[in-house]
């Protein structure tokens, strides 16, 4: 495109009035050609970032969809047995008897198939979250669904390999999670259930997800009050210095990030045992009796110690990059017009530092709250996170729906924490220098 334009003149109004449209020397308007180099721009500055966005859509939002679904999917029984499940559509699940002979015969011909495809195992195991005993229940029955008498009667063969087949409780099971969605996840992460009479808590002695959810929030808001605590004045400190002594001591701010996460919490654990060399130390002042040494090892105590250490260079950091930018000329100024040093910091240094506080804190508390490797090393039984339960169904039970209903609402939780700090505190306020 040339800056050449030609005027074209419009006399066909009646009036006389006459339009000029600026055009390239190509005759093509001049507002459709920057229209067409704009879309070109647009275009590749889309090109340019493409592969970041492929890159966040594969390792971020992508793990996070199949999270959503794992923690609804269910369908397992409906795939394992679809013959019987279609049967059952016709029994009410608070009717007083097993279903009848159809049903069972439907469950004969689906077991056939499931054992020679090895998946009646996978299926006790699911439903055996639900209720005790049905993975034995399927196990057994596999091993004899080969051996029954393809004439029938299904029933009583059926109950002659294992009672658990005339019990209401079983086909109330198959009943409710027979859906290909179910709530079953959730509810269970929520320490409820979904019985014949409705959804209703667990009992008090398998309540544990409700708690764990509470010492989750609870000692994560405690670590970051700790590292706020201790990391505030670090940070003005490094502020006030001139920037040789200030660069030295940032070095060491940032040294635990050249050592090992596992080296750092190993070496806790063997500061804060009680044969540990804190407690040799207190009782060699005299502090405590050598009878009363302190535990602060596999407790919640050990777990805020030891993250708070691993956690303190990223309040630090924020705070430092805003507290660099806050000039020394509003306190003198203040002090100048009568203020005592107190009120000085209070009502004038303090409140340009809250956008630090607030970028700091946010990152201290998303991080504590999904960590599991610290706590499951020195946090114990009461010390010891959601992510430990998470992490546990993931590896060890293989409950992935379970521990993706964890996880969504543990995602949940920091998203409804987030809209009330934006509301309290305000997101716009966040800065990192």
């Amino acid at each position: 495109m040339t800056s050449d334009t030609t005027a074209n003149t419009d006399a066909g109004n009646g009036n006389g009035t006459h339009t000029e449209v600026l055009t390239t020397r190509d005759g093509i308007p001049l507002k459709v050609s920057l229209a067409k180099a704009l879309r070109r721009e647009k275009l590749r500055s889309l090109a340019l970032i493409a592969p970041l966005l492929v890159f966040i859509l594969i390792t971020f939002a992508a793990p996070i969809a199949d999270m959503l679904f794992r923690s609804v999917e269910n369908g397992i029984v409906s795939d394992t047995l679809p013959k019987t499940v279609q049967a059952l559509s016709s029994w009410e699940a608070d009717s007083p008897q097993t279903p009848g002979e159809p049903v069972f015969k439907a469950l004969y011909e689906d077991l056939l198939v499931a054992t020679e495809q090895k998946t009646h195992t996978r299926l006790g195991s699911r439903l055996n979250y639900e209720a005790s005993g049905m993975s034995s229940l399927f196990r057994k029955t596999g091993r004899r669904v080969d051996r029954m008498d393809e004439a029938g009667p299904f029933k009583e063969q059926f109950i002659d390999v294992d009672d658990g087949w005339d019990e209401l409780e079983t086909w109330q099971v198959l009943k409710r999670y027979s859906p290909t969605i179910t709530s079953g996840y959730f509810l269970n992460a929520a320490d409820m259930e979904l019985t014949a009479d409705g959804v209703s808590m667990k009992p008090e002695n398998e309540r544990i997800y409700l708690y764990l959810f509470w010492r989750t929030l609870l000692l994560s808001l405690t670590i970051t009050f700790s590292c706020l605590l201790l990391g505030y004045p670090v940070a003005f400190l490094l502020a006030a210095l001139p920037a040789r002594s200030a660069n030295l001591l940032m070095i060491l701010v940032l040294l635990p990030f050249w050592t090992s996460l596992l080296v750092r919490t190993s070496a806790w654990k063997v500061l804060l045992q009680q044969q540990g060399v804190i407690n040799d130390f207190l009782v060699a002042i005299g502090i405590v009796g050598d009878a009363n040494r302190l535990v602060m090892i596999n407790n919640q105590t050990g777990t805020v110690i030891a993250m708070t250490h691993i956690l303190l260079p990223f309040m630090i950091l924020p705070l430092y990059s805003v507290m660099k930018t806050v000039s020394p000329t509003y306190v003198r100024a203040a002090k100048s017009l009568g203020a005592t040093d107190w009120t000085a910091f209070w009502r004038v240094y303090f409140p340009q530092t809250v956008p630090g506080i607030g970028a700091g804190s946010i990152l201290v508390f998303i991080l504590a709250i999904g960590y599991y490797i610290t706590p499951e090393l020195v946090g114990g039984t009461s010390g010891i996170f959601i992510s430990n339960r998470i992490a546990y169904h993931i590896s060890s039970s293989l409950n992935w729906g379970l521990a993706a209903a964890l996880g969504v609402i543990l995602l949940g939780a920091v998203m409804l924490l987030f809209y009330v700090y934006d509301k309290i505190v305000g997101i716009d306020n966040v800065k990192l220098g």
